[in-house]
């Protein structure tokens, strides 16, 4: 078991897989030019470095042609990430006095974490939605959806699972949030209520980045809906 950890750290560690993984937390898959782009490699040194991230079951590859095209294997990986970036931000903040305000349009205000929303905005919205009483935290990394939550989120689109109060990690998780270093919304419902919100025109992806714009439709539904104020 030790073994196997020290592996996985090695991979995470050198600067160019790492550089990669980050790059994929977007959700979507991206060409192997353009990760080794990113990384600053060669692409003969990058699809060295995927392979190796493929091998230990890290990211998956399709094939288009002569093209191959990452992603995240699946969320457990961008999860490991994302944890691991709460730890190195937390040791920074230690060691800084400067506060920074949040930028409009910023990966800190809103971004995509894997497929659903983190950052600011995706932990004011989960922080929201636990004060109404629509989530409510539970054991092992989940939330529970309570009635009221059900009928919350089916009022915007989001059909919710009926679990008889269970709470099931795959539906609705504590994503620990890199930036806030507090949990956002995960899980298959995390995911239902980014697509929807995006959907809705509440917010809009960018191009080239993870970073998520919240249109005016966006901050007057989050005003009224979830009496969250967007600056």
């Amino acid at each position: 078991m030790s073994d196997a950890l020290a592996n996985a750290a090695k991979l995470i560690a050198e600067p160019a897989r790492a550089a990669m993984l980050l790059e994929l937390m977007g959700g979507r898959a991206v060409p192997a030019g353009e990760l080794a782009l990113v990384a600053h490699v060669s692409p003969q040194t990058a699809s060295e470095h995927l392979a190796r991230l493929h091998e230990a079951g890290f990211v998956t590859v399709q094939r288009q042609g002569r093209h191959r095209y990452y992603e995240l294997a699946n969320e457990e990986v961008a999860y490991a990430v994302e944890s691991l970036l709460v730890l190195s931000c937390a040791h920074q903040a230690r060691h800084s006095d400067k506060t920074a305000g949040l930028t409009l349009g910023s990966l800190e205000h809103a971004r995509t974490c894997y497929a659903h929303l983190a950052g600011w905005l995706g932990v004011a919205i989960t922080d929201a939605l636990q004060r109404e009483g629509h989530l409510a935290r539970a054991a092992g990394r989940a939330f529970s959806v309570t009635d009221r939550g059900v009928e919350w989120f089916e009022q915007r689109g989001i059909v919710v699972p009926r679990l008889e109060g269970v709470a099931d990690p795959k539906l609705a998780r504590q994503c620990p949030d890199w930036t806030e270093r507090r949990p956002h919304l995960a899980g298959t419902l995390g995911v239902k209520m980014y697509k929807r919100f995006t959907e809705l025109g509440w917010i809009a992806p960018t191009r080239k980045s993870r970073a998520v714009r919240v249109t005016l439709e966006g901050r007057k539904a989050f005003s009224k809906y979830l009496h969250i104020v967007v600056g």
